[in-house]
């Protein structure tokens, strides 16, 4: 872990007190040209002293805080110059691919994307079917196994998203650069064909191609065209009938479908957070997802038929105990609940969990399910995907940014003639723990810089309007024995017990509702609230709330 830190002076003597949690100054060699009050990374000089390694910006600046957090929370922010080297130098052959560079291609991304790591290609048969190509960027041509890159791509695992800023798996010369499906340029791939007879597979094939892209779409671009009523670039409309085809049989076969959403966060020009707002889930997503579930599905598919040393990503069914729980919380709050056995099947246990979830709407609720879910990971043996009812599944589709997905590329291209060093089977499993636990990390990461953006974002908002006094109404979205958190307009924040009116508040059994056990007063979750702000610790993204009136 980095300390990061506001550089100060006193007297001849300078020190940087830790920004992002509580700790003692640490004095500091004499800065060359950071100054006081900047946000600095230190590091280690000669002996047992500290130095001053760089400026990072000004704490009350969002983005130079992010960056100071990704290097709080021990990311490198950097390549090696041996690594960054074999980015720049990577130079793969081309023989043996198929060139469908003749094939109208387009990929759909988020407005802001740089790494293209998926495009399509999509045409009509004479008899009804359609033939879809999904493209994935061929990292593996670029990536050797025992590299340098490649080992530090295994040591990162993921790339890792915080508003504004990104720790890439790859260096930018690949990620961004020779591996990206950037428009109008070559680019090698490796692409799954799928004929589709509506929604069956009737036909797969695997290439290692040659591809050029015609057209850089944004969501927003492809849903205004279905709003249009317009077809846009050849192969969109035949994409389009595929995923309508499949979102109906994933409907059928009852694939877990929880509402939720990512905020969105718009940056102003010298760095401040300007808004926040939920992400959506559009055609145009939905588009991009299905196909490439479709891809992922007939990547495992040929991993498992000829046991190739590649990993899956797997979820399995929850357990009985925690689905009875859920049914107990749900049942707690008057929401409607499925009936169920007295001794739960795993099978049940996730039927259950399927007919909750259709039932049950809104983020204070869909979180109990999610909560009672198992963690998807990676694992060398197929255990099936409960939430997509898929039998065997990978992730096969975002090789520049999950290093998961470069094993089964490695597998697959040594199943179709392509000799490539794969992981031996006894290091798959060892592997697959690996990248679950970088995943892991990610996201915890992530969060943490979504509440520090948001909170930012919030303390400049009230200092901008003088608003501290300001009334927001909130919904109660979780609830711990010290208070409740209270989502509004798009923050969050605790309001403490301590700070409800003269009371004694307890959590209840099933942890949905706090109640009070002098006038019997209960906040529960889902209930409605009005909350003002009382504090705001933006370093650790915490939000202090103060109750100004309670729903029940």
């Amino acid at each position: 872990m980095t300390l990061v830190g506001v550089l100060s002076k006193h007297g001849k003597h300078y020190a940087v007190t830790p920004f992002f949690e509580p700790g003692p100054r640490v004095e500091v060699e004499k800065p060359r040209r950071e100054g006081v009050g900047d946000l600095v990374e230190v590091g280690v000089a000669k002996g047992r002293r500290f130095r001053v390694v760089r400026r990072l910006g000004r704490p009350d600046v969002a983005r130079d805080v992010l960056e100071g957090l990704m290097l709080h929370r021990g990311l490198r922010r950097r390549f090696d110059p041996l690594v960054e080297r074999e980015a720049r130098n990577a130079d793969p052959s081309r023989e043996g691919r198929h060139d469908l560079r003749h094939l109208p291609t387009f990929t759909i991304d988020p407005p802001s994307a740089r790494d293209f790591d998926d495009a399509i290609s999509a045409e009509a048969l004479d008899d009804g079917a359609v033939r879809v190509w999904v493209h994935i960027a061929d990292v593996s041509a670029y990536v050797k196994p025992g590299s340098a890159l490649d080992r530090e791509a295994f040591r990162r695992g993921t790339s890792v998203y915080v508003p504004g800023l990104v720790e890439p798996m790859l260096p930018e010369a690949l990620s961004n650069g020779a591996c990206s499906l950037v428009p109008h340029q070559d680019r090698l791939a490796v692409t799954v064909e799928l004929e589709f007879d509506g929604a069956v597979v009737r036909r797969t094939a695997f290439h290692r191609s040659i591809i050029r892209s015609d057209a850089r779409l944004s969501y927003p671009e492809v849903d205004a065209l279905f709003a249009a009523g317009e077809t846009g670039p050849p192969g969109l409309a035949e994409a389009r009938r595929v995923a309508r085809a499949l979102a109906e049989k994933r409907a059928a076969r009852g694939a877990l479908t929880v509402e939720s959403s990512e905020p969105e966060f718009e940056f102003t020009r010298d760095g401040h957070v300007a808004s926040v707002a939920a992400s959506e889930s559009t055609e145009s997503h939905e588009l991009i997802e299905f196909l490439m579930i479709a891809a992922n599905e007939a990547v495992a598919d040929l991993l498992e038929k000829r046991k190739l040393a590649g990993v899956f990503r797997v979820h399995e069914p929850p357990d009985p105990a925690r689905v009875q729980r859920l049914l107990e919380q749900l049942a707690s709050l008057g929401l409607p609940t499925p009936p169920a056995p007295e001794h739960l099947t795993a099978n049940q246990a996730g039927e259950l969990v399927e007919e909750a979830a259709r039932k049950v709407h809104g983020p204070a609720y869909t979180s109990l399910i999610l909560r009672s879910l198992k963690q998807a990971r990676y694992s060398a043996k197929n255990l099936g995907h409960f939430g997509l009812r898929s039998e065997r599944y990978c992730h096969f589709t975002s090789p520049i940014r999950r290093y998961p997905d470069l094993i089964c590329h490695r597998a697959l291209l040594s199943a179709i003639g392509f000799p490539e060093a794969t992981v031996r089977a006894s290091d798959l499993e060892p592997a697959a723990e690996h990248c679950s636990q970088r995943e892991r990390d990610a996201m915890t990461i992530e969060r943490a810089a979504d509440n520090v953006a948001r909170a930012l974002l919030l303390e400049s908002e009230l200092f901008k309007t003088g608003g501290w006094q300001r009334e927001f109404r909130g919904e109660v979205r979780g609830l711990i024995g010290a208070g409740a958190f209270v989502a509004f307009d798009g923050y969050e924040g605790l309001l403490p017990v301590r700070k409800l009116r003269d009371d004694w508040w307890e959590l209840n059994e099933t942890e949905t509702m706090l109640i009070a056990t002098k006038s019997g007063m209960r906040i529960r979750l889902g209930d409605a609230i009005t909350v003002q702000v009382e504090k705001i610790d933006a370093p650790r993204g915490r939000v202090d709330l103060l109750p100004v009136e309670l729903s029940s």
